[in-house]
């Protein structure tokens, strides 16, 4: 079983004890490729690093709506320039936030639709963060030049109505579950998974945040990954093998990966 965790913080500082080991058990358990997406100027580097440490890590650049107070369009050329590492496969974590209010909506609006931009000039697909500002996020996404491309992006960590999801799909994007997908109040959301063609879904663990259910409340890491595509088989009545082959496939035609 071959499994890509396609959205995990593994340069995170919870993992500083114990990152070669996380490593070791995502692979063991089948794991064998991790998406790390950058959120600032500031954690770039350590990404980038986390790619030549690891074969099976991969990037994304870009600036997180919450770190984009300071946004600057000449910003667009430094992550221009950190696109071009080899390992970089999308442009991300990037979006609209309105729960933290961390950077005026009109900046988070800038920074959003410029990266976007810079996505369809490089032909990288995005890694989208929406919370709380589902209407204005599908707005921007349906305005950018990646609308209609095959290899748009994913709305990470989907957490929205029936009717975004669907509006995603309409605009080519994919979406991402995480670990609440598993857990036993989110009916609604597993309603929608259901809803996704088995072509256009991602597994993510978000790691270290959104623990699934076995391990709620703990540091997540990527071997968790595991439950997230568990419960997507069993909403499919799929086996687990056959979900990872298709959410592998579906991060490898997105991401490019090889």
């Amino acid at each position: 079983m071959h499994l890509v965790d396609t959205h995990c913080h593994l340069d995170f500082n919870r993992f500083d004890d114990d990152r070669d080991a996380v490593v070791a058990r995502a692979a063991e358990a089948g794991v064998k490729r991790i998406i790390v997406p950058a959120i600032d100027f500031d954690n770039c580097a350590a990404v980038l690093a986390l790619t030549e440490q690891y074969t099976g890590v991969f990037a994304a650049v870009g600036v997180h709506p919450n770190s984009s107070a300071e946004w600057q369009q000449a910003d667009i050329d430094r992550i221009r320039k950190l696109a071009q590492h080899p390992k970089v496969v999308a442009i991300g974590e990037i979006g609209v936030d309105y729960y933290w209010d961390k950077s005026p909506q009109a900046t988070q609006h800038a920074a959003f639709s410029a990266q976007m931009a810079l996505a369809a000039e490089l032909d990288l697909p995005v890694i989208i963060h929406n919370r709380e500002a589902s209407e204005d996020t599908v707005a921007l996404m349906a305005a950018s030049p990646l609308a209609g491309r095959e290899r748009a992006g994913v709305m990470h960590s989907f957490s929205a109505e029936t009717d975004i999801a669907g509006r995603a799909l309409d605009l080519g994007f994919y979406i991402g579950f995480t670990g609440p997908l598993t857990f036993k109040k989110a009916d609604e959301l597993r309603r929608i998974a259901r809803l996704v063609p088995l072509d256009r879904v991602l597994i993510e663990t978000d790691a270290p945040f959104l623990a699934p259910q076995p391990y709620r409340g703990k540091r997540n890491e990527p071997a968790y990954v595991v439950a997230v595509a568990d419960r997507l088989a069993a909403l499919h009545n799929l086996s687990l093998e056959r979900i990872a082959e298709l959410t592998t496939a579906n991060a490898e035609r997105l991401f490019g990966l090889t």
